[in-house]
C-alpha cells in the first residue's frame, strides 16, 4: 500500500478543503438560525440547498459512488480522505455533497441490485439530490443486531406484496423530502436457511398503511440534518411485486453488501469529527487560564492532546488499509479489517470527544460548541451497523479458527 495520496485524491482534497472553508463552516451558524425559524424542525434550511447547488457546480457531488455512470468514479481509498474532511462538519458537509447516510447506502443498493425501472424512478432523483430515502430494518421488539430476528412480514398476494411490521430508528424518515423506504422483512419466515428468509422491497412513503408514528431522539437530540430517526408502522401495506430488490431471499446478502462501504464512510467521517475536536481542544487550551497558567500548560491537557493525535493517526492508517483492501481483494477479503475499524473507530473517537468536552467545561455540553451533539452521533455508531460486540464476536471467531 502506497501511503501517498494519488493525484486525483490530492486534487479533490484541495477542492473540498476550500469548499469547507469558504462555504460550509460559515454556513453552520446560519443553518442553526434558519432551522429555528422554520415551521417544521424537519424542513431543510435554505442555506443547505445553496450549499448543495455550489457543491454540484464544483463537481463535489456523489463522491462516494465508484461507478462513473452514477458518481465520481473514486475508489474506496480515494474517497476515504474526502469522507474524513466532510466529517469535520457532519451535520452539513455530507448532505451538501449528497454523500449523507442513509441515502448513500440506499443509492449503492439501487445501483448494484436495482432493475432499470427502479433506478429510473428512485436512483436518478436520489443522485440528483431531489429526494431523500430511508432504510427500514431495525425493530423495537426484537434484537435487531441479529438480522435473522426481524419479524416484519412480506407476504405474496398475487401481483402484490403485503407488508406488516413495526420499525424504529429509521434514519431519514422524518424528512418531508423522504419519498422512498427500502424495507427489509421476511418473505419466507419458516425457511430452513435463516439467512435466506429475508427480502428487500421498495415502499413509497405515501403508500396507504405507512405511518411515520414519531421521531426518535438520540441522547435528547433530533438529527435534523439527516432527516431524523423515526418509528414507522407498516399496516398491511401493498406494493407491486416489481418493487422487490434483487430476488426473494436475497435481503440478508444485500444488507451485508450495503454495510461494507458504509462502515468506511462512517469511520472516516468519525476521524474528521476527531480532528475537529482536537482543533477545538487546542484553541480552548491556548485561550483559557486556570490556576495561574493557560490550560495548554497543564500536563493532563497536554497528555489528552498528544494521545488524541496518536489515536487519530493510528485509526486513519487502519481505515485507509481497509479501503485499499476493499479495492484490491474485495469486501470479503477485507472482512477482518472492516470489522476492526467498526470496533476501534467509534470507541476511540468517543473517548477523544469526551476529553474535548471535559476541556470545555460547561461549554462542552452546551449548544455553543458542536461537541455534545457530535458526541451523541459518535456514541450511536457503537450501535449502528451492528453493535461492537457482534463484530468482536465474529472477529474473535476468525482469529480462533487459525488455531483449531
Amino acid at each position: 500500500m502506497d501511503f501517498a495520496f494519488d493525484a486525483r485524491t490530492e486534487e479533490m482534497r484541495a477542492k473540498l478543503l476550500a469548499f469547507m472553508d469558504e462555504y460550509v463552516y460559515p454556513a453552520e451558524p446560519v443553518a442553526e438560525e434558519q432551522r429555528a425559524a422554520l415551521a417544521s424542525p424537519w424542513d431543510t434550511p435554505a442555506v443547505v440547498e445553496e450549499l448543495k447547488a455550489e457543491a454540484r457546480r464544483q463537481g463535489l457531488w456523489n463522491l462516494f459512488l465508484p461507478d462513473t455512470e452514477y458518481g465520481a468514479g473514486l475508489t474506496n481509498l480515494q474517497y476515504a480522505p474526502l469522507a474524513e474532511i466532510t466529517g469535520r462538519s457532519p451535520h452539513l458537509a455530507p448532505t451538501a455533497t449528497n454523500c449523507a447516510a442513509p441515502d448513500t447506502g440506499n443509492m449503492e443498493v439501487l445501483a448494484q441490485f436495482g432493475d432499470e425501472a427502479q433506478k429510473k424512478q428512485w436512483l436518478e432523483p436520489l443522485l440528483a439530490g431531489e429526494i431523500r430515502s430511508a432504510f427500514a430494518m431495525t425493530e423495537p421488539d426484537v434484537a435487531s443486531s441479529d438480522a435473522t430476528n426481524i419479524t416484519t412480514l412480506i407476504e405474496r398476494d398475487g401481483d402484490e406484496y403485503v407488508i406488516t411490521g413495526r420499525k424504529w430508528y429509521i434514519s431519514g424518515a422524518m424528512s418531508p423530502d423522504c419519498r422512498i423506504f427500502i424495507v427489509m422483512g421476511k418473505t419466507d419466515p419458516d425457511g430452513a436457511d435463516i439467512r435466506r428468509q429475508q427480502s428487500m422491497v421498495l415502499v413509497p412513503r405515501d403508500t396507504p398503511g405507512v405511518t411515520v408514528r414519531r421521531a426518535m431522539r438520540v441522547f435528547g437530540y433530533e438529527d435534523h440534518s439527516h432527516g431524523g430517526h423515526a418509528e414507522v408502522v407498516f399496516d398491511r401495506v401493498r406494493v407491486p411485486v416489481t418493487n422487490l430488490i434483487g430476488e426473494e431471499g436475497g435481503g440478508f446478502a444485500i444488507a451485508q453488501a450495503r454495510l461494507g462501504p458504509g462502515r468506511i464512510h462512517h469511520c472516516m467521517r468519525l476521524i474528521g469529527m476527531a480532528e475537529r475536536a482536537i482543533e477545538l481542544m487546542c484553541r480552548r487550551a491556548i485561550s483559557r487560564t486556570a490556576f495561574g497558567k493557560p490550560l495548554a500548560q497543564q500536563g493532563v491537557v497536554q497528555n489528552w492532546i498528544a494521545d488524541a493525535r496518536v489515536t487519530v493517526e493510528q485509526l486513519r492508517l487502519l481505515v485507509l488499509k481497509t479501503a485499499w483492501l476493499m479495492d484490491t481483494v474485495g469486501n470479503r477479503g477485507a472482512h477482518t479489517e472492516i470489522q476492526a475499524i467498526k470496533i476501534a473507530t467509534p470507541r476511540a473517537v468517543v473517548d477523544i470527544l469526551d476529553r474535548a468536552i471535559q476541556l470545555h467545561g460547561a461549554g462542552g455540553v452546551s449548544q455553543d460548541f458542536p461537541l455534545a451533539e457530535v458526541y451523541a452521533a459518535a456514541r450511536t455508531l457503537m450501535l449502528a451497523d451492528g453493535p461492537d460486540e457482534v463484530h468482536q464476536r465474529s472477529l474473535a471467531r476468525r482469529e480462533l479458527k487459525k488455531y483449531l
